[in-house]
């Protein structure tokens, strides 16, 4: 059954200006991507994603964390973008103004489409030297993980580890775009992981209509005006259908 889309959201829509969208694991998780924490299966189920994302544990051992990249990598390099990623690249298409920002580094967002996309934790099929943190490919180089061609230094994902700073350009553009923003929707997220979930509040602050999109409850939900009790692809393939039915 289709999501119902409220028709005064769809005016909203309609009218706005300026869209902003901030997705989370959830919408990713629709494509078969595991979360962060249901990813800990077979030969990872003993260890804790803490003890492999962060900067100490590449120190630590960085071969062991190389190698939960990899594998992480080859888990998302075997699923397709779903309705949800496709909707979001076709209203990019519709609106005068549209920025995505994302917590998920599955690169999904971009194979599905979309071009005005803030990835807030990287990006998992790029490659960055640890120490000049430039973009460096490993291919054909030995190692695990493989040293900087460059200076000697091991290669990294470039994702954001724990206790590790969002990247700051893409982080305040999403920041500037949430509070200007006409329209804003949440998809997929928990609205607990900090400083993206603050996103939705930048954007309330700016007198944005907040939609939330999450077949669950989350502490944005008694802030947001409008919520969609349904799966991301439902529910956004649902709002664009309408939205062109009323243009």
């Amino acid at each position: 059954m289709a999501a119902e889309v409220p028709q005064v959201l769809i005016e909203a829509l309609r009218e706005a200006r300026s869209v902003a969208v901030l997705t989370g694991a959830g919408i990713s998780a629709e494509s078969g991507v595991p979360t962060f924490r249901d990813a800990q299966t077979g030969l990872w189920e003993h260890y804790r994603p803490e003890d492999l994302a962060t900067p100490e544990a590449f120190d630590r051992d960085p071969g062991l964390v190389w190698r939960w990249y990899a594998w992480r990598r080859e888990l998302v390099g075997g699923v397709e973008p779903n309705a949800g990623h496709r909707a979001l690249a076709e209203l990019e298409s519709l609106v005068p103004r549209f920025t995505l920002a994302t917590q998920n580094v599955d690169g999904l967002h971009r194979r599905a489409g979309s071009h005005n996309v803030l990835e807030l934790h990287g990006d998992i099929s790029r490659t960055i030297c640890s120490r000049e943190r430039l973009t460096r490919d490993p291919e054909g180089l030995e190692g695990e993980p493989p040293s900087c061609p460059e200076c000697g230094a091991y290669l990294r994902p470039d994702v954001v580890w724990f206790g590790e700073a969002l990247p700051v350009e893409a982080f305040e553009t999403a920041q500037e775009e949430a509070r200007e923003s006409d329209l804003f929707l949440s998809v997929g997220t928990s609205s607990l992981v900090q400083p993206a979930a603050s996103l939705p509040q930048a954007a309330l602050s700016g007198g944005a209509t907040v939609v939330e999109v999450n077949p669950e409850p989350t502490p944005l939900t008694p802030h947001a005006d409008y919520t969609l009790r349904s799966p991301a692809g439902e529910a956004l393939s649902a709002l664009v259908a309408a939205y062109k039915n009323s243009v």
